[in-house]
């Protein structure tokens, strides 16, 4: 099968489409050529490095003076650590906290790797299912053991609705049951998906930016592509917060589940 560039360069030399835009979230090896192992340096691997190292910078390197009147690398971290926290708090109770270092982690790295992968030239590793799907049914699988560990079989009340009528709890309880095993599907796939979506978007209306190079009708189209654009990338901002936010505030639900099973 020819790889998308390829079939990219050919339909350009053949005056046919002269961009993909779903080239930009090919994984490739970082040195050299050849078949991509688990083992594998991948520019996905090497965007998620830099958005490690860039939460180490903030939060590390930040906080490093511990300023009474705080840096302004100093206030953002401390605005995340209590977004974070009152989130965690809010939703499991004050029994959640111990679990906040693990939700802190998910947020600040899905929200680093979001916003780095708005700069261009950059890759954004939430775009793929791959990174978001470990994500995801690594927080599945932590509540449901969790659950089962605090409370044994009690856990299964979860999806036995005490209060509905009798002859109508089996029927609630398979769709619990069904409603639960999807939730790590939906989970990472709502996050891939917003992501990929607005990069597609920005790369479709970019195509069209270079018109006004080789067309004349490219006067009109070109300043309405450059627009689109911009607005696009100041929407994408946002939802790299709000995906973040979204993923972290169902992890907390999920967490509350597992800590208070009982409805």
């Amino acid at each position: 099968m020819k790889r998308k560039t390829e079939v990219a360069s050919e339909a350009q030399s053949e005056g046919g489409l002269a961009f993909h835009p779903l080239q930009q979230f090919e994984v490739h090896p970082l040195f050299g050529e050849g078949p991509i192992h688990w083992y594998t340096i991948t520019n996905s691997t090497l965007w998620l490095v830099i958005a490690a190292l860039a939460i180490v910078g903030v939060f590390v390197l930040g906080s490093k003076g511990r300023n009474l009147i705080p840096t302004r690398m100093q206030s953002v971290g401390e605005m995340a650590y209590d977004f974070v926290h009152n989130m965690v708090v809010d939703v499991t109770g004050e029994d959640g906290a111990k679990y906040f270092p693990m939700v802190m982690t998910l947020f600040l790295t899905i929200a680093f790797s979001n916003m780095l992968g708005l700069l261009p030239g950059s890759f954004a590793p939430t775009s793929h299912i791959a990174v978001t799907a470990v994500l995801g049914f690594g927080v599945f699988f932590f509540v449901t053991l969790l659950g089962f560990w605090k409370h044994g079989l009690h856990f299964l009340g979860l999806f036995w609705m005490k209060d509905s009528p009798a002859i109508l709890r089996p029927i609630i309880a398979v769709i619990e049951l069904i409603s639960y095993f999807v939730r790590p599907v939906s989970h990472s796939i709502r996050l891939a998906g917003n992501v990929m979506a607005g990069h597609a978007v920005m790369k479709v209306f970019a195509a069209f930016a270079p018109m006004i190079l080789i067309s004349g009708i490219g006067v009109l189209v070109t300043p309405v592509s450059v627009l689109a654009i911009t607005a696009i990338y100041a929407l994408e901002v946002l939802v790299a917060f709000i995906q973040a936010y979204v993923f972290t505030i169902l992890t907390c639900v999920y967490l509350k589940d597992a800590l208070h099973p009982g409805h």
